[in-house]
């Protein structure tokens, strides 16, 4: 009959030697992306001429998309800005007159400007191309300097009741406080600040009637 031996005690000072910990993969840069896009597509010419000829016109052809985009942005703004430059440079009367002057090139009739003391918060007055009577509010002042509630309240309180108008809108090259939007919001007042201005100027985007 076989015996059985006793099993051996491990010593004290026996460890287990520790894992590896692996190292976590980070995800690919997009740079890399693009370069194993690249290889792909030569490895696919390779292959598969037809095939791989088409994905390598859609990678050219997104580049470029892009590239034209960016340009377009870029000249759209420059743009904008040019105008809103000449604004800034007016004096608050020239500017109520150049209001006037877009009012007109868009097809609004019966455009006056009768901003002043004692406007009761109108500088322009113009019939729009559907038949509402407007009134626009001129702000000619420095990008930092934003229109406040007050400004906006006082054409609120005004343009249907004195002015008899139907449409109202303040017009500046700076922007407008959190309560100036909010008080606009609720009144229905339309604000247009220095972006509107310069996209109205330049044919990019809508007039304030629209």
């Amino acid at each position: 009959m076989a015996t059985r031996r006793p099993a051996r005690r491990r010593s004290s000072s026996y460890r287990r030697p520790a894992r590896r910990r692996t190292a976590r993969r980070q995800p690919p840069s997009p740079a890399a992306r693009w370069l194993a896009g690249v290889l792909v597509t030569a490895v696919l010419i390779a292959a598969v001429p037809v095939l791989g000829a088409v994905l390598a016109v859609g990678l050219v052809g997104g580049g470029v998309y892009s590239v034209r985009r960016h340009r377009a942005a870029a000249a759209l703004r420059a743009v904008q800005l040019g105008h809103i430059g000449s604004y800034l440079a007016m004096t608050p009367k020239a500017f109520e007159h150049a209001l006037a002057d877009l009012c007109r090139r868009d097809g609004c009739t019966r455009v006056s400007v009768v901003g002043g003391a004692g406007d009761l918060g109108a500088d322009v007055l113009a019939t729009t191309p559907d038949g509402r009577r407007m009134v626009l509010q001129a702000k000619r002042y420095a990008p930092t300097h934003k229109v406040g509630s007050p400004d906006v309240q006082k054409v609120g309180g005004t343009y249907a009741i004195v002015h008899r108008a139907q449409l109202a809108a303040v017009v500046t090259t700076s922007g407008y406080t959190r309560a100036a939007a909010d008080y606009a919001a609720r009144a229905g007042i339309r604000l247009y600040g220095q972006r509107e201005l310069a996209a109205w100027a330049s044919r990019t985007g809508p007039a304030p009637w629209h």
